[in-house]
């Protein structure tokens, strides 16, 4: 891997073909395999585009989604791979893709500095003997697939019988993937899942194969050192090693937000750097032993990479975090939302997030998950959700049943965003006969779930004119809060020679450092959680929010010490960044519990 960057998972829809735009230089990125049915729309489109044979996999056929999905990675593998074959190919042209791959990478790669100095030479035959060496070394960015553990429907079929635990939807996508032709990771977000862990040890592209290679990696998304520990642990004692953890931060990011217990990113990553070769060798421990037990050769010991991701803005905080915390790479999402040549936002949210306010994004109750949410006021799926609210028809139809866990009111799971169960609920809100405020919160509460499986989909079928005639505009889009300091449509060269520092996208922007941007996050969010629970208060919450706020002052402590480092490896104003730790302390302090 020759960038230090990668685009994380965006959404369903946004990053669903991302790889096809940018793999071919060199660019790793992620998709999302949670949706079968836009897998096997996007696989149709593409392959209409490409003039490949397409034959659908209908809904009634068996392990359909496994198979669409097993089936959209390979077209996706398979399309890459043309691209940078032909890519090659075309290498002698003084202009094209194969330059454009090589312009991307950051100045100071080896494989960048062999292409100037191949470029400087004049005799023929050395030219080409230095041109089919950069060839040989050259490779396209790694198509991986994201599975969030905890989306894990059960399925049953037309007589509502269980079709078993194989069949529910995170071991059905797992299947997808461990069946594709990819060489790629699989990347597992959302906590743990003991049945999808066990179901990934019968996979055998999960193991290493006799020359000690791993076809198919697993990657970690945590929020900590702990849980990576375990977590890796845990996969290790069954032979399986974890490639890559890879650290997001809990409320600094898009998507579903997992805000830890004041844990802040600056200690978290200290402690990974301090603890990462022991960690190491203690795994590789527990994986031979595993390995032996089941009469598996034990392979050297394979690499295991760190990087972290969320809210990430500028090229100082990227060159810092690599080289401080000795990071392998680092992801960033949010601000290739702005980019259309390498995601899918549709030209009226695109307009949107171009023209929003810092306000306009923010952490919201609306996912059916009952995990936090990044949300955007501007997007057609709120407006949708008041509109239908002020028709007294709340809530969503339910086509696609990804999100059904709940079972208040009826035998098979719905979900709460649904126009079903929020019918039942308000039913059953209406007859509590509760003092106006009171019901005016728990309406709001029950009415803020809005239909992700439909919303995320949307901008990528908006912007492709794939949408049916009956189905819905409404955009749904999950962008962190760092998004709200980018304010353009940028082109993919632009966005990455901002990361890499040849540019600056944020030169008349008054933005706060990346830590300090959490820092204020989380003192947000505990003062909100304080406030929402004034009212009910006991032992057990006056515990967990007086360590929280522990940890916060912790963490400020520990960026006061690191202000000198951040002054030697950044030009950044570091009695600023004091000044607003100070502030910080300041609102902290007045978190009374």
């Amino acid at each position: 891997m020759y960038h230090t960057f990668h685009i994380p998972v965006l959404g369903l829809g946004y990053s669903i073909d991302t790889p096809l735009k940018v793999a071919r230089y060199g660019i790793s990125s992620v998709v999302s395999i949670v949706d079968d049915e836009l897998t096997e729309r996007m696989r149709k489109f593409h392959s209409a585009a490409q003039q490949e044979d397409y034959t659908l996999i209908a809904k009634k056929e068996t392990d359909c989604r496994a198979l669409r999905i097993t089936a959209y990675l390979n077209l996706l593998d398979k399309l890459v791979k043309g691209q940078f074959e032909a890519m090659l190919g075309k290498a002698d042209e003084p202009a094209g893709d194969f330059h454009t791959y090589f312009e991307l990478l950051p100045d100071d790669s080896v494989l960048k500095l062999e292409y100037t100095e191949m470029l400087k030479m004049t005799d023929p035959a050395a030219r080409a003997t230095a041109l089919s060496a950069l060839k040989q070394k050259m490779s396209p960015g790694s198509i991986d697939v994201n599975i969030m553990s905890k989306v894990d429907k059960a399925n049953y079929d037309g007589q509502d019988e269980y079709l078993g635990d194989a069949y529910t939807d995170a071991l059905a996508a797992m299947r997808g993937f461990a069946n594709s032709r990819l060489n790629a990771a699989v990347i597992i977000s959302a906590g743990l899942n003991p049945r999808l862990y066990g179901y990934m040890e019968q996979c055998a592209d999960f193991y290493p194969d006799t020359s000690g290679t791993i076809n198919k990696q697993i990657i970690l998304k945590v929020s900590d050192f702990r849980s990576a520990t375990i977590q890796a642990k845990l996969l290790a004692k069954k032979g399986l090693w974890v490639s890559e953890f890879r650290v997001e931060s809990g409320l600094n990011c898009g998507g579903h937000a997992f805000a830890t217990e004041g844990f802040l990113l600056g200690p978290i990553l200290e402690e990974f750097k301090e603890k990462r070769s022991a960690l190491l060798e203690e795994l590789y421990e527990v994986y031979g032993m595993a390995l032996t037990a089941k009469h598996r050769a034990v392979p050297s010991k394979p690499l295991q990479r760190i990087t972290a991701q969320g809210g990430i803005g500028t090229a100082e905080e990227h060159r810092f975090l690599l080289n401080y915390y000795q990071l392998d790479a680092a992801g960033w999402g949010s601000p290739f939302l702005l980019v259309p040549e390498a995601t899918n936002v549709d030209d009226d949210t695109l307009e949107a997030l171009v023209n929003a306010e810092q306000e306009d994004f923010y952490l919201s109750n609306s996912s059916p998950l009952g995990v936090l949410f990044n949300s955007f006021k501007q997007s057609s799926m709120e407006q949708q959700r008041l509109d239908r609210i002020a028709k007294g028809r709340p809530g969503s139809p339910c086509t696609k049943k990804f999100l059904c866990t709940n079972t208040e009111f009826t035998a098979l799971p719905i979900c709460t965003a649904s126009r079903e169960y929020q019918h039942l609920k308000l039913k059953e809100l209406e007859n509590q006969a509760l003092p106006a405020a009171e019901y005016q919160q728990q309406f709001e509460a029950i009415t803020e779930k809005v239909c992700l499986c439909e919303g995320l989909c949307a901008a990528v079928y908006l912007k492709n004119g794939m949408l049916k005639s009956k189905e819905s505009k409404a955009v749904s889009i999950c962008p962190g809060p760092n998004l709200a300091y980018f304010s353009g449509k940028y082109s993919l060269k632009e966005m990455v020679q901002h990361i890499y520092g040849k540019t600056n996208l944020l030169t008349t922007v008054n933005r706060p450092n990346l830590f300090i941007n959490e820092l204020n996050l989380y003192i947000d969010y505990l003062k909100k959680d304080i406030s929402a629970q004034l009212s009910d208060l006991n032992t057990k919450k006056i515990k967990y929010f007086t360590k929280f706020k522990e940890q916060l002052e912790q963490g400020i402590s520990y960026y006061k010490q690191l202000l000198p480092v951040l002054k030697e490896q950044s030009s950044i104003s570091v009695h600023e960044v004091y000044k607003q730790l100070l502030l910080a302390e300041q609102q902290l302090e007045n978190c009374k519990v």
